[in-house]
């Protein structure tokens, strides 16, 4: 039987909670299966503008079908608090799929990761829910999802380099791989050498910055959320452990944790949704120190920003 960790941590929310992320996730899925599913190949730009018509009319309370109508359902129950603009964005993010194969550097590579991935923090931090005792704004709080999403997605690239090679598809900044003498035909060709390495510590360096980046934003959450988080948040860290464990070897390697690995982390992930607030906070100089960081990334691009 197939076993999922993230599943598992949705069992802890309150059933209106679950029902409504399950609701966005699906919504999620079936939106990345249009690029990335069976039918990839016939997808057009025009039916991605369709997916968006069919969209705004599940914000405004008329589904196609079962599926959207839960979407829609959750939309009711958190009227002010979801907003249409990360969906929209999402389904920007399969345009962007559609035309653009390669990256000039991490701004666009950013940007990407906004639309596919950072979008779903901002989806979902509103049903997750605050915890009574936080102090936190919720710009903060979105900012710390936003910051999850990009290290998930990140994290996500870099250990399915070999496999989007295979489909002509290359997601690390070209700038950066020039900088390490890095072709696109070394990256077809899948040799791991002494440059690749290098390039890929630094890599996996900056997604982690990213983990830590949301790390304190798990801590705001309502209770009952933050196991859920903590849970994609260690297993998406293990992919990079993963990597590391092949000694880089992200082309021909699946940097997959085992099932038991994945076991592991969930009483550690619970563990952890057990701290409050006030006892997670950083020390204000090392928090000043690691948002200035990331100050640049940790924000929702504006509409002078946009790719496409």
């Amino acid at each position: 039987m197939k076993f999922s960790c993230i599943f598992v941590g949705t069992l802890l929310l309150t059933p209106e909670r679950r029902r409504a992320i399950w609701a966005i996730y699906v919504w999620c899925r079936r939106t990345d299966e249009l690029v990335d599913g069976p039918n990839a190949s016939h997808i057009t730009p025009t039916a991605l503008d369709r997916w968006e018509s069919r969209l705004e009319d599940v914000f405004a309370g008329c589904p196609y079908d079962m599926l959207d109508a839960a979407l829609s359902d959750t939309v009711s129950k958190y009227p002010v608090d979801i907003q249409l603009q990360p969906f929209r964005d999402m389904i920007e993010g399969m345009r962007i799929d559609l035309k653009m194969p390669r990256y000039q550097n991490f701004d666009e590579l950013y940007l990407y990761c906004y639309y596919v991935a950072g979008t779903v923090g901002l989806m979902s931090v509103p049903v997750m829910g605050s915890a009574p005792e936080s102090k936190a704004t919720s710009e903060s709080v979105n900012r710390a999802a936003l910051a999850l999403g990009i290290a998930n997605q990140l994290t996500n690239i870099h250990g399915d380099v070999g496999e989007d090679a295979r489909r002509g598809r290359i997601y690390l900044p070209q700038d950066e791989r020039s900088r390490f003498g890095l072709s696109d035909d070394e990256i077809f060709d899948g040799k791991v050498t002494d440059k690749w390495r290098s390039f890929m510590k630094n890599q996996i360096k900056r997604a982690r910055m990213f983990f830590r980046a949301a790390e304190d934003g798990v801590s705001e959450l309502n209770q009952a959320s933050r196991w859920l988080v903590w849970a994609s948040l260690l297993l998406h860290q293990q992919i990079l452990d993963e990597i590391e464990a092949n000694d880089y070897n992200n082309f021909t390697k699946r940097a997959s944790a085992s099932k038991a690995k994945k076991l592991m982390a969930l009483p550690v992930a619970f563990g952890r949704s057990l701290v409050t607030p006030s006892s997670l906070r950083q020390s204000s100089s090392a928090k000043t120190r690691l948002e200035g960081n990331l100050c640049h990334w940790i924000e929702p691009p504006t509409s002078e920003k946009k790719m496409l």
